[in-house]
């Protein structure tokens, strides 16, 4: 028998999330980001939660391949753009719509030959400081463009690095609209949180926003807001089963490096999940867990392959008790992402992005029993 652990992913929730970034993005059309192999998730393994987008948006050419010998014909964006100069071959080839930020990607279409000119996205860096050309430079890299046969079509492009935050986005968009303001081309400006958080501010509104991660089922702004105010919901759930109990007395400890020490009688169960299959070696004593769907915390240190969790608040678990990582749980129960990665001192995407390969990932609907074995 394998080990009771399990990741279930939930692709009619990532359809379900996609539906709520489009309510919020009026008439924009969407591009899903799928980058890092879907946050994680797995292109193949939830492709169908993503046949509601408008675009596709990754950074690698081997995933703009799979989308395409998955049957997606409509457009496809990397967001980084080539890195190469045959990278354009391959954007010619599967027609591929390509982000340019640097005078060297113009070079190299500038010397590309091709008898199918390109759509490009070409990148403001509005204060991200990351990629893309500022002031009169865009400008200057618009009008190189422009002159190229091999360039058809010129959007415009920029991201930004405070959506989620008090600060906000007035100061990016406006350096934004100052430089673009009577340049032609269709826009794409709001990542997840400016999607959410911004949605009713006109001079944000554009052709595309890009959902990422609100997609998968984190709130962009968390702890501010949770997955329960945006209408988000889990695209993944981790689980597994307690395979053991200990009672503790006052003063025992547990787990490497005795980080936690029992203040009164207490038993703790153990979870055959640790770093190895992706749970966070920094969560700390407190971070969030469902045993049987009811809410607990971890305790001690994450090992390898184990941690433990209080079973004060749930006296009646022994081994067989189903334990939920993050994600949904028992009896409608859920325990988002965004709480156990905020306990570790990181983000979801982080988290989804860390699961191991040998985690057996098995694809349900989000709506299924999620009571049968790990």
């Amino acid at each position: 028998m394998p080990r009771p652990i399990e990741a279930l992913l939930h692709p009619d929730a990532l359809a379900s999330n996609l539906q709520v970034a489009r309510r919020h993005a009026g008439d924009a059309r969407l591009w899903a980001v799928i980058k890092a192999n879907a946050y994680g998730h797995g292109i193949e393994r939830i492709w169908p939660g993503l046949l509601g987008a408008d675009g596709l948006a990754m950074l690698d050419l081997d995933e703009a391949q799979r989308v395409r010998n998955l049957g997606w014909r409509g457009p496809v964006l990397l967001l980084e753009g080539c890195f190469e100069p045959r990278d354009l071959e391959l954007c010619s080839r599967l027609n591929l719509w390509h982000v340019v930020h640097h005078e060297t990607q113009i070079d190299w279409l500038a010397a590309h030959k091709t008898h199918q000119p390109h759509r490009v996205f070409l990148k403001m860096n509005s204060g991200m400081n990351r990629l893309g050309f500022t002031g009169d430079h865009l400008r200057s890299a618009w009008t190189r463009l422009n002159a190229l046969p091999q360039v058809d079509e010129i959007s415009l492009v920029t991201h930004f690095s405070d959506a989620d935050g008090p600060r906000g986005i007035a100061h990016q968009v406006a350096a934004f609209h100052a430089a673009t303001h009577d340049l032609p081309g269709e826009r794409s400006l709001s990542n997840s949180a400016a999607i959410l958080r911004h949605a009713e501010a006109a001079d944000v509104r554009a052709d595309w926003v890009r959902s990422g991660i609100l997609s998968y089922g984190s709130a962009p702004d968390f702890p501010e807001h949770d997955i329960a105010h945006w209408g988000l919901a889990p695209a993944m759930t981790l689980r597994s089963r307690l395979i053991s109990t200990q009672t503790l007395q006052p003063g025992d400890t547990g787990g490497y490096g005795r980080r936690f020490r029992a203040e009164h009688p207490m038993r703790i169960g153990i979870v055959p999940w640790g770093y190895a299959d992706g749970y966070p070696r920094h969560a700390p004593t407190g971070t969030p867990v469902l045993v049987d769907g009811v809410r607990t915390t971890t305790v001690g240190r994450v090992s390898m392959d184990m941690l433990a969790v209080d079973l004060t608040p749930v006296p009646l678990a022994e081994v067989g008790s189903e334990v939920t990582l993050w994600g949904n749980g028992p009896d409608g129960s859920v325990l988002p992402i965004d709480e156990v990665a905020h306990a570790a001192g990181t983000i979801g995407y982080e988290l989804m992005c860390a699961l191991a390969l040998r985690v057996p990932v098995r694809v349900v609907d989000s709506a299924q029993d999620m009571s049968g074995s790990a």
